[in-house]
């Protein structure tokens, strides 16, 4: 199971995988009989690949949002920038 059971994984993250299969048709009509917008949507596993890269490329054209936190440099792009990261040639042979 990966990327077309996705609903049930989120709505239901301990729920076996095994038991997807026979959720699959109560969520349906969940979303049916309540209007969901969009209701209960498929898509295939590179369909929601290019929706999900769309999505990453958007964000990170877009413009920064006025009073939120500066992020650039910080985190794991910090630690890379600072030559702290293997990527950068950093920590050869060491553990932190």
């Amino acid at each position: 199971f990966g990327f077309q059971t996705l609903h049930e994984h989120h709505l239901f993250p301990s729920m076996p995988r095994s038991k997807y299969p026979k959720l699959k048709p109560i969520l349906q009509k969940f979303a049916e009989d309540n209007n969901i917008p969009g209701g209960y949507r498929e898509s295939g596993e590179f369909e929601i690949q290019k929706m999900n890269w769309d999505l990453y490329k958007r964000v990170a054209e877009a413009d920064a949002v006025e009073g939120a936190p500066y992020s650039r440099g910080h985190g794991q792009l910090g630690a890379i920038n600072l030559g702290f990261s293997p990527a950068a040639g950093g920590l050869t042979g060491k553990l932190g």
